[in-house]
């Protein structure tokens, strides 16, 4: 069957203003983690009358629909993450955040918007589907692990899901444009936490303390240096130290001083690695100074790895909906993390990047997500939500 792209990226225009409606609905009232009981209620809004199979998580707020063809054959998950973050909006818009200290500033509003208005508009084409979509809308991306308590709760299962395609949305690429890439698109992430501890003293008499001070400072250099010496420079690893905290007075030497931050890897042989560089280096420079040190990771996010083979076949549907010339393919990962890691570690499939540049505005120069500032144009959606039909119905015909 061909596939009438034209036809297709039509019919998402055609609900673009009630798919815009419903993201500026959720924007207003963001919330966070896996309790998004507001949320859940106007997805399940807006795919009410809809000749879906609707479930509910038992654990957290998601909602997993599933659509079935007339005729039996394999099932294609699409996926929308549902949470806000815990950050003030400072964007001026009309339907800004209600919720104080609450903001949709990663995109996720919209990847739920165009989530719902593909079940539509697929709901419309169910006669050209040989098989089955499953929608899955999932809270607490944002450092929750949503997707863990959905795969706990069968959503691979029942039908078996067979291939998996994810959007997100980046005001920094040119809006209504997409973006892939085969292997790894985005990073690991793991916090470190290291309390060093020494002996506590007079700031006049050092030597008859034991100051953690010193050794904590090592401590950073030290791992930067370890990791350029332990990891491949063809496999990129960032280490970041965000944060110090010791002492309370200038005259006063603690007795403890802390050390956070964070590791972001594109390979789970480099993470490995660093994680046994953090404790090593830690314990022996801390035990140099005659201090001890605890080390506590705090494991995050898998690495986001496409299916080299599934990308073949995203780019082939992808470039035939929006023109070769607004497809792009990434020549590097980004360094951030995505819980849909968790789902490509299951099933093949891929993430791709939509552009959102709002109009006006360069991609290198717009608010990036996790900005208070961040905006997007509104009209890509309407791409979206024909990039995830168009995706099912190739895969599925």
């Amino acid at each position: 069957m061909a596939l009438d792209s034209a036809q297709l990226l039509a019919e998402a225009r055609d609900i673009l203003p009630e798919t815009v409606d419903l993201r500026r609905r959720i924007h207003a009232e963001p919330e966070i983690g896996l309790e998004l009981p507001l949320t859940q209620a106007k997805v399940l809004q807006a795919l009410d009358g809809l000749d879906l199979d609707i479930k509910t998580g038992t654990k957290v707020s998601s909602v997993v629909a599933t659509l079935t063809g007339d005729c039996e054959g394999p099932t294609v998950l699409l996926r929308g993450d549902m949470d806000a973050l815990p950050m003030p909006e400072d964007t001026g818009e009309e339907f800004a955040s209600k919720h104080e200290g609450a903001m949709h500033a990663c995109g996720h509003d919209a990847h739920v918007a165009m989530l719902a208005g593909a079940a539509r508009l697929l709901h419309g084409r169910r006669k050209e589907l040989r098989g089955s979509v499953k929608f899955m809308f999932q809270p607490g991306e944002e450092g929750h692990h949503g997707a863990e308590y959905c795969l706990e709760e069968g959503l691979l299962e029942d039908p078996k899901v067979d291939a998996a395609f994810a959007i997100h949305i980046s005001p920094n690429l040119r809006s209504g444009a997409m973006a892939i890439k085969p292997g790894p698109l985005l990073a690991s992430a793991d916090e470190f936490n290291l309390v060093i501890t020494g002996q506590g003293g007079h700031a006049s008499a050092p030597h008859r303390a034991n100051d953690p001070i010193p050794a904590a400072c090592e401590i950073v250099t030290a791992l930067q240096t370890r990791l350029t010496r332990t990891v491949s420079v063809f496999q990129p690893a960032v280490l970041t130290v965000a944060r110090i905290t010791a002492g309370t007075t200038s005259n006063v030497i603690p007795e403890r001083a802390e050390v956070e931050g964070t590791l972001r890897t594109t390979s789970e042989e480099s993470r490995a690695i660093m994680h046994e560089q953090i404790r090593q280096v830690a314990e022996g420079v801390a035990a140099a100074h005659g201090c001890t040190a605890e080390i506590e990771l705090v494991i995050g996010y898998p690495v986001t790895v496409n299916d080299p083979d599934f990308v073949t076949f995203a780019q082939s549907v992808l470039g035939d909906v929006l023109g070769a010339e607004q497809l792009d393919v990434m020549e590097n990962p980004a360094m951030a993390a995505e819980d849909w890691s968790y789902v490509l570690q299951r099933v093949p499939g891929a993430m791709a990047m939509l552009g959102v540049c709002p109009p006006g505005t360069s991609p290198d120069k717009a608010h990036a997500c996790h900005s208070n500032h961040m905006r997007l144009d509104e009209d890509a959606m309407a791409v979206g939500i024909a990039a995830h039909a168009a995706m099912a119905l190739s895969y599925l015909s």
